[in-house]
């Protein structure tokens, strides 16, 4: 059988299958911005025409988009739906009053976002649950009932429904949410469902967020879902959530937020995988597509995730600036991503100086030298022009035009009095300096020295400037996985299942019994497994992973910390004293802690693409297919070609050197080393 894999970029659609799990296929073709399905479904029945596969052989079909990012960023064509909130009476502002974080410190005339919920929009209800948890006020059908009114005289296409200390006792919230639901036919989501936790603005942005993301998403995953029902594919279709776990497409209508960021996500989950079968502790992963350069962290395998991200936002060189945009609370891998892409424009100012970004040519009309129309040269005019990539990409399907991208950059050059190769070293030098930023915020801005990390580069552009960015940041290996220009899409068939569920507590770990809480562990275990069984998942080789989080009472945030089975007190007082040592460098021992939620990771095995299997060809081509004259340090040099493919297992070559593929091409400069290793990846030292 076969799994299919598609991820839809900014600029290219990847389509990657497994067959059997030991042979991969993979198809690149333009993206379709204004309807994004139809790029998904072209890519799969491309991929599968394209080899004679018959539909009915498809057994699943992961996908990742950006649909929701872009909704928040005002993408053509996509439109945020009229979104309502139901709230405690009193507390209709909490959404506007927010938190006190100022994005620009000195701007007197700064604004914040717009709500996404305008104040007449913001419906209160008479109720009240204490911070106990006790019903107090009991939410009465007449309140419904004129709230209900209100929403379809308005309407409303999407209902939030947040109560204060919902997350402790959610029976009004759940009854106003069903009243709703029943009385206008329209989606209706409760915080409790959602973030069910403490912090009443967190939880009101979260699920205001996903009321508004639910229209949009939903129709597009119908429609996805369709498109492969009308086409012979009825196996089930499965999103990539932004912590790097699958995630089925009943969970994702439900709690889209768990997917706003999850084309991002999806290759620092593939890197994690390579580091797995290379035995590399430490990794850095840098994406580098046609618009943008993202870098993650992994330790141990493991990508370092983020409890909460801002949605709609500002990004400053690679940091998301706080109250810029909308507070979204679930788990998200910890990414810094900055405008650095293939399709990044080089351009001067005012004042004669060359600059890249952050504007892209994106898909259309795309670099000069693409032929679309595009007149603006592009960090890929530079690297044509340098020879680091041929006349011809995606296996020749793609024709690349030397003299457009040469007057291109001829514009630029004049203005700032270099000639057109001086002009396009010195872009991919600053590109590549853009790109440390987000490198370093990964690693030395979260305490840790890059130079004892492994760079794992991947993307269209990645493998170009892999090398050399590596220098920048100080680092001295850099690993290229196989099908680097797809690897996002290849990254989903190495993925699990993975679903994470909380609930929301507040009180003195030394003041809840040892038993109650190893029982709501078990209850949540119960009651996650009978969810997935209700829709249909096989949940026999499921694990269940338990935690906590803790603070010092008093402390604003908290530290996620293992919980053991069976739960034992003194053993996670003893891991949360060790965290808190080497988070904030001191730790108060004997301090009471206090318990805010406690978490629970249901993990379900799929079966991967196994790169460690793949076929290897025997052929043994030790000598470069030709040679051309590529720039390197301000020279043009005699430069190796090799064809990936036909490198076998254990071949070690040298820079200045070039290695060509189907989807992207490896730059290897003078002074480094080449090694084709474990899983076909590519292994660069620094001699």
């Amino acid at each position: 059988m076969i799994r299919l894999a598609v991820d839809v970029g900014g600029t290219f659609t990847d389509a990657v299958a497994a067959i059997d799990n030991n042979r991969i296929l993979v198809m690149k073709l333009r993206s379709t911005p204004e309807a994004p399905e139809e790029g998904f479904l072209s890519s799969v029945m491309s991929l599968l025409s394209s080899n004679r596969i018959h539909p009915s052989s498809v057994s699943g079909v992961v996908h990742v988009g950006t649909i929701g990012t872009n909704l928040f960023l005002g993408q053509v064509g996509l439109t945020l739906p009229k979104v309502a909130l139901v709230t405690t009476r009193g507390f209709r502002d909490v959404l506007e009053i927010g938190r006190q974080n100022r994005p620009v410190l000195y701007d007197v005339f700064f604004k914040r976002p717009a709500p996404l919920v305008p104040r007449r929009y913001r419906f209160e209800v008479d109720e009240r649950v204490d911070s106990e948890g006790q019903v107090v006020r009991e939410i009465s059908e007449s309140d419904l009932r004129i709230v209900a009114d209100n929403l379809r005289t308005d309407l409303i296409e999407s209902v939030a429904v947040c109560f204060l200390n919902s997350y402790l006792n959610s029976a009004n919230e759940k009854l106003a949410k069903e009243f709703i639901a029943k009385e206008l036919t329209i989606p209706a989501f409760a915080s409790v469902d959602v973030d069910p936790e403490h912090r009443e603005y967190e939880r009101t942005s979260t699920t205001v967020v996903n009321a508004a993301l639910a229209p949009v998403v939903a129709k597009y995953l119908e429609a996805a879902e369709s498109g492969l029902q009308q086409r012979g594919i009825i196996r089930n279709l499965q999103i990539l959530s932004s912590s790097g776990g699958l995630v089925d497409v009943e969970e994702a209508k439900r709690r889209p937020i768990l997917t706003v960021e999850s084309g991002p996500a999806a290759g620092v989950a593939g890197a994690a995988e390579i580091s797995r079968l290379l035995g590399i502790e430490r990794a850095i992963s840098v994406d580098m597509g046609g618009t943008s350069a993202k870098a993650g962290c992994i330790l141990n395998h493991v990508p370092l995730l983020l409890p909460e991200i801002e949605v709609g936002g500002s990004v400053h060189m690679g940091r998301s600036i706080k109250g810029s945009g909308y507070s979204v609370r679930c788990p998200s891998i910890d990414l810094a991503e900055v405008s650095a892409g293939g399709g990044t424009i080089i351009w001067s100012d005012e004042a004669q100086s060359l600059k890249v970004g952050p504007i892209s040519a994106g898909a259309s009309p795309g670099p000069a030298c693409y032929g679309m129309g595009g007149g603006r040269p592009t960090i890929t005019d530079a690297n044509l022009i340098l020879g680091r990539i041929a006349g011809e990409l995606l296996g020749g399907k793609l024709k690349v035009n030397e003299t457009a991208a040469r007057e291109a950059l001829e514009t630029v050059a004049s203005k700032i009095g270099l000639d057109v190769f001086q002009t396009a070293s010195a872009a991919l030098k600053l590109i590549n300096l853009h790109m440390a930023k987000a490198v370093h915020i990964v690693s030395l801005e979260r305490g840790l020295d890059p130079a004892d990390f492994t760079m794992i580069a991947f993307g269209g552009a990645g493998p170009m400037h892999a090398v050399e960015l590596a220098e920048d940041a100080g680092i001295g290996k850099v690993i290229v996985p196989p099908w680097p220009g797809l690897f996002s899409a290849l990254s989903m068939l190495l993925s699990n299942m993975r679903y994470t569920y909380l609930k929301g507590l507040l009180t003195p770990l030394t003041k809840i019994e040892e038993e109650e809480i190893e029982r709501e562990f078990n209850t949540m275990t119960r009651d996650a497994y009978g969810a997935l069984q209700n829709r249909g998942i096989d949940i026999n080789e499921a694990s269940a992973l338990r935690s906590l989080d803790l603070r010092y009472a008093g402390q604003g945030y908290e530290l996620e910390i293992e919980a053991s089975t069976p739960f034992s007190r003194s053993t996670v007082m003893h891991l949360f004293e060790e965290k808190h040592e080497s988070a904030y460098g001191y730790s108060h021992f004997g301090e009471e802690i206090e318990i805010t939620a406690l978490r629970l990771i249901i993990n379900i095995p799929v079966q991967k693409a196994k790169l460690d299997g793949l076929e290897i060809r025997e052929k043994c081509v030790m000598e470069a297919k030709s040679r051309r004259k590529c720039w390197f340090n301000d020279e043009w040099l005699d430069t190796q070609i090799y064809t990936r493919d036909l490198l076998p297992t254990g071949f070690v070559g040298s820079g200045p050197a070039i290695v060509e593929e189907y989807d992207s091409t490896v730059v290897i400069p003078p002074d480094w080393d080449c090694e084709k290793g474990k899983a076909g990846c590519l292994i660069l030292r620094r001699q």
